[in-house]
């Protein structure tokens, strides 16, 4: 008989254990979830300024004129911003495009920056993301 009394003590003193076991690790768990999705979605918001600067990039290069560039220029940029807005949704806000040609005229590069959506308030991530080509040149060999 004695034994019995002193199982049912223990088990009177345990009592709320769990409870109070999943008071600290709830939180726990829970900022973990939320930090693995914040981590995704800065990273989906970088690919999407990346893709958005290759394309701007594949419409300058074959552009076949310096001067019919400095046209195209604006255009393109308004393309590469709708293009992110489109692609990345809410997940990349504000996209800005920003070309830059090289002092012959050979190369383009592209620059996308961005605000990356935060679960967390007050938070500000952006991303820049770059991608550089050389222009193509049609016509006669020299």
């Amino acid at each position: 008989m004695r034994v019995r009394r002193r199982r049912h003590r223990l088990q009177l003193n345990d009592r709320g254990s769990a409870a109070l076991e999943m008071a600290f690790v709830a939180p726990v768990f829970l900022l973990l979830v939320f930090f693995g999705i914040q981590v995704g979605l800065w990273a989906y918001g970088r690919s999407v300024a990346l893709a958005a600067a290759r394309e701007g990039v594949a419409q300058l290069r074959v552009v076949p004129d310096p001067q019919v560039a400095a046209q195209a220029d604006p255009v393109v940029r308004r393309h590469v911003e709708q293009f992110a807005t489109t692609i990345g949704r809410e997940s990349l806000l504000d996209p800005r495009a920003v070309t830059a040609w090289s002092a012959d005229q050979s190369s383009v590069t592209v620059t996308v920056t961005g605000h990356v959506i935060s679960l967390v308030p007050g938070l500000d991530l952006s991303t820049t993301q770059h991608a550089a080509g050389t222009l193509e040149r049609f016509g006669s060999a020299r």
